[in-house]
């Protein structure tokens, strides 16, 4: 198969059927081979009613996925993986603010350029500046520098993969912002951008507060951590749990001693008796935090289960 195009979707039922025609032709005119996997996390309108018509139509491309509650994008993208068939997957929104005329360009930059990854870049957008555009700057400036991807919209939700690597991640909580930097990190540094069109939302509201930035800074942090230590935490905690330790000791072995040679000098009553000992309490616990993220680590809980209410053409 040519291409999967994977969307996940929130109460999108009047953007939907405009979407399906927009991709069908697309693919016509290009004559791919292609699947359309809807992934419903959740919605509480008729989308999934609408899902269901769609699929009737068109048993052959159109597919989909509802989830018995919401998960979140991340969730949604991770089950839409697991489940596409085509060489070249293509992730966009259901909001048609995404133009599926990109996908042929995209698409030929996998497969004939050899690029991992092809992420949009929205140049031109048309959200609110002040609640999305200027913290989606700041957003991407510290992935860029943390992560050494030179991306400028990381958050773009059109993007375009090699089917390996969709197949080597493993999306969840709210990591779907960080997709570039998760495929970086399982070996696949080939990653590139395009600027592609932004278009104003047609139907409905965006689903996306101003908390998904704060959380996105989070996410990052943790991004970062789970990359370099995920496989060897004790790296982290011990090396950390060491210098706490031996800054401790240290400081309290030469108070002793200084206790020793002048007994009129009170220890007890020096605050840096007590900070002596917090440390070589805090190293001791950064230590067993170490063991414990080795433990946890080599027999990781399956943590990407969702309830699926129901399929259709999978």
């Amino acid at each position: 198969m040519d291409v999967s195009i994977v969307i996940p979707l929130l109460n999108e039922e009047e953007s939907l059927p405009e979407l399906v025609s927009w991709i069908t032709k697309v693919m016509t005119e290009n004559q791919f081979s292609y699947e359309i996997i809807l992934v419903d996390d959740g919605s509480t309108d008729l989308s999934w009613q609408v899902i269901k018509k769609l699929q009737r139509e068109d048993e052959q491309h159109v597919k989909g996925i509802k989830f018995q509650r919401n998960y979140g994008k991340s969730a949604a993208l991770n089950e839409g993986f697991r489940s596409a068939q085509g060489d070249v997957v293509i992730t966009m929104d259901a909001d048609l603010q995404d133009s599926p005329d990109e996908i042929p360009e995209m698409r030929s930059m996998i497969l004939k350029d050899g690029y991992d990854l092809v992420s949009g870049w929205k140049k031109k957008r048309y959200d609110n500046t002040l609640t999305k555009n200027v913290p989606s700057k700041f957003f991407n400036a510290a992935t860029r520098s943390v992560s050494g991807i030179s991306l400028h919209d990381f958050n773009c939700g059109l993007k375009a993969y090699r089917k390996k690597v969709v197949k080597s991640i493993e999306v969840y909580g709210e990591m779907h912002r960080y997709i570039p930097v998760l495929a970086k990190w399982a070996g696949f540094p080939r990653i590139t951008e395009k600027v592609v069109e932004h278009r104003p939302r047609k139907y409905g509201v965006t689903k996306f507060g101003i908390s998904r930035f704060v959380n996105g800074f989070l996410d990052l942090a943790s991004i970062t951590f789970v990359g370099k230590y995920g496989k060897r935490p004790m790296h982290f905690f011990g090396l950390w749990g060491t210098l706490c330790f031996i800054l401790g000791f240290v400081s309290s072995a030469y108070l002793v001693v200084a206790k020793f040679v002048n007994p009129a000098v009170s220890l007890t009553n020096r605050p840096a008796f007590f900070i002596a000992l917090t440390l070589m309490v805090i190293g001791t616990q950064l230590f067993l935090a170490g063991f414990l993220g080795e433990l946890i680590s080599r027999s990781s809980a399956n943590r990407n289960q969702y309830l699926v209410e129901e399929k259709l053409g999978l």
